[in-house]
């Protein structure tokens, strides 16, 4: 129970991180030509949409990955309970 508080600021912090690097990754990406001229809003809020759906993606994967590795010792420990 203690520990909620500690995993919600990790999982704000690895989301916004995430979602920054991916906002950097995506302007590598020249979406001008697919985008129709003189349409400049839609092409930043697609931008921004992109960046939160591969950003929220990946920091997903990453605290999932964190989560089962530190649930690994507890899986370990049962096996260890069962074969005795």
């Amino acid at each position: 129970m203690e520990n909620f508080g500690q995993i919600a600021l990790l999982s704000i912090f690895s989301h916004l991180v995430f979602i920054g690097l991916a906002w950097y990754a995506l302007q590598a990406v020249r979406l001008d030509k697919v985008i129709k001229p003189n349409h400049v809003f839609q092409a930043r809020l697609l931008y921004i949409l992109l960046a939160i759906l591969i950003g929220s993606s990946v920091s997903n994967f990453f605290l999932d990955y964190l989560q089962w590795s530190r649930q690994l010792p507890l899986i370990l420990q049962y096996i260890q309970m069962v074969k005795i």
